[in-house]
């Protein structure tokens, strides 16, 4: 079977690396900073004192720290500060990383400036820079130079942030696990959170979890004495919260103020993050704690780790983002009011970035050089992503100069694609590359199948939660079945004693699949590996055809998962993935993590005319959250 998949007029529009960010806003020439106070018009002011610094425009102003560039205020709504004034100015908003020298231990640290500079000052923008350049004296500091910068608009309810980090040739080894934008807010203010259309809710609050009970890790808590009644049974985890990259590009809050007023976090472009439209993170929680991460090992373990050689250099902007405000009477009795607006302000500024293509086909992008499918473990340069029109067509614009690889995923169809060529782009040019043909995997006919190739596990029976947690109940819960607490628990109430067995003539997949592959609980902290079946029937088979088991995970946890064919205790398996995944999906309630596709070769003389049982071992056990969710399964056998 081949896929065409139209993927035409490829149209590259390219911005030189360094004006990247600049271009984006439309900016006018920078003008170099005085070292004096400034006061412009009426529409934009700059306030400069000896350890802050406050811009404002008509709407809102916010304060930073001089020189080292948190947000200590943001003043919106006749609210003097919207940030938690109960935490010191340093743990208000703020960006941050998580880096280590490869040794055991890793370090948070704030990417705080050590100078201060204005970048543009006129009536319609004020541009700030916090600044820090790093030497080998810093041996407790990342190995990065940082230049953090802030901008606000004449007219616009919010700010941009950006920052960009760059090491020189000769820096030493380090590793970045993490690195992320934080807000937190009035907690006495903000009481309702908005994630999707969806997720949408009343929360709890920061003491309703120090009064409930912690479950089998400190993120979960079962709420057992909130102060509002309602919530008690639920269980309260930060990761019931997290989103695709393709998905999270505005979340927020909504205050108890009159009128209410919305914070909400808009990533209008995915191309400085990592790991692809897939990629999954946390958003925001209970705090109230607002994030933006663009760098992190959540969802796919240390894979996703940026890793620098001895003398590595790498430069990179991260970034843009923007921190929109709102506010309408009529939300005090409907939030929504405010979450819809921040959505049509998230379009804006989609829109203003980059051409989003509509489409229901491909996700097909630009990413450095790499194998099929490495654009989702890829973690230092930039990735230009957008799906195809219903007939193909794709525009990829705005991407920045360099030499890329072409890859898509295509919902429904198994595999990833990769462009044979590389792609130069180089500053004004136009590239067209014409009718492209993906061949997706495939050995032989479809004998049978388990699932939907679409990289993840939502397909397969979820189960409720256990009956003492509450579940929070969302407008149709379509979004929300596999983020609750302990599903991966009832897999032991499911099958006390016996595993799954699939039948493929007489089962259904999204009634008899359980949705992880996970461990049994034994004893207390003791747990068993255990082995799938999956039987099935076959005629005429010859010894000397040739079999595929085509195989797809949508995420694996320290994990090593063995086929066997038709004998279950054989000492050698027949394959095996070796340990694989560190994404920890399973406890954080992500449906996938990083992809994963093997291609396994059966030799017909180990399958017999009748009965045939594929053996899936999943064999390493410490822990309730080893395991292995798959995405598809497709038996092949020979043509005819």
């Amino acid at each position: 079977m081949q896929i065409m998949g139209r993927y035409k007029q490829l149209s590259v529009h390219v911005l030189d690396v360094t004006m990247v960010a600049l271009l984006f806003f439309l900016v006018a020439d920078c003008h170099p900073h005085n070292g004096q106070r400034s006061t412009m018009t009426s529409a934009l002011k700059l306030d400069i004192q000896p350890k802050h610094i406050t811009m404002s425009n008509e709407i809102f102003n916010i304060t930073l720290s001089k020189p080292h560039g948190d947000v200590t205020g943001i003043s919106y709504g006749g609210v003097q500060n919207l940030l938690s004034t109960h935490n010191v100015e340093t743990n208000r908003g703020y960006w941050d990383i998580i880096w280590n020298n490869t040794g055991p231990s890793t370090t948070r640290a704030k990417l705080s400036g050590t100078s201060f500079e204005v970048i543009i000052n006129n009536e319609n923008q004020t541009e700030i820079s916090f600044k820090r350049t790093w030497n080998a004296s810093q041996s407790n500091e990342p190995p990065l130079n940082i230049d953090k910068r802030f901008i606000i608009l004449r007219n616009t309810s919010g700010f941009y942030t950006y920052s960009i980090v760059e090491r020189l040739k000769g820096w030493p080894i380090s590793y970045i696990q993490n690195l992320r934008l934080v807000f937190k807010l009035q907690e006495n203010m903000f009481y309702y959170m908005a994630v999707s259309d969806e997720r949408q809710r009343v929360m709890p609050t920061s003491m309703d979890r120090k009064k409930g009970q912690v479950l089998d890790y400190k993120e979960a808590v079962h709420l057992t004495n909130s102060t509002n009644p309602n919530l008690n049974g639920e269980v309260d985890d930060k990761y019931f919260y997290a989103s695709d990259n393709k998905d999270g590009k505005v979340y927020g809050w909504v205050s108890s103020t009159s009128p209410p007023l919305g914070f909400w976090m808009i990533n209008p472009s995915n191309e400085y993050r990592t790991g692809g439209p897939f990629r999954q993170d946390l958003t925001t929680h209970i705090g109230p704690t607002v994030l933006s991460i663009f760098v992190s090992t959540h969802y796919a373990g240390e894979d996703l780790a940026i890793k620098f050689g001895q003398g590595e250099p790498w430069k990179k902007v991260i970034g843009p983002v923007f921190v929109y405000l709102n506010s309408n009477a009529a939300a005090k009795e409907n939030p929504s009011i405010l979450w819809n607006d921040a959505k049509t302000r998230m379009n804006q500024e989609v829109a203003s970035c980059k051409h989003i293509v509509p489409a229901s086909n491909a996700y097909i992008g630009l990413a450095p050089l790499g194998e099929a499918g490495s654009w989702q473990r890829e973690n230092k340069g930039y990735q230009f992503w957008t799906k195809t029109h219903d007939n193909g067509n794709f525009t990829i614009k705005n991407v920045i100069s360099g030499t890329y690889n072409l890859y898509a995923t295509i919902p429904g169809v198994l595999g990833d694609y990769k462009y044979t060529s590389i792609v130069n782009v180089t500053p004004g040019s136009n590239i067209k590359l014409g009718d492209l043909l993906y061949n997706p995997p495939r050995n032989g006919v479809t004998i049978w199948e388990i699932g939907v190739p679409d990289r993840t596990a939502a397909e397969f029976f979820i189960p409720n939660p256990p009956p003492q947690f509450k579940v929070h109940k969302y407008k149709n819960n379509s979004e929300s079945r596999f983020r609750q607490y302990g599903l991966w628990k009832q897999y032991s109430v499911l099958y006390p004693k016996t595993d799954l067995v699939y039948n493929v003539e007489t089962s259904n997949y999204s009634r008899d699949w359980f949705y992880a592959h996970v461990t049994r609980k034994i004893g207390n902290n003791t747990y068993k590996a255990i082995t799938w079946k999956i039987i099935f029937n076959l005629a005429n088979v010859s010894n000397a055809s040739n079999y595929t088991l085509q195989l797809a995970i949508a995420a694996a946890s320290q994990a090593e998962l063995q086929v066997r064919v038709n004998y279950e205790n054989a000492k050698t398996p027949h394959f095996t993935t070796g340990q694989i995944g560190g994404s920890n999906a399973i406890a954080r309630h992500g449906i996938h993590g990083l992809y994963w596709i093997y291609s396994i070769g059966i030799q017909g003389k180990l399958l017999v005319n009748g009965a045939n049982t594929i053996f899936l071992s999943q064999i390493l056990a410490l822990s309730p959250f080893q395991g292995v969710m798959y995405d598809y399964l497709r038996f092949e056998g020979p043509h005819q």
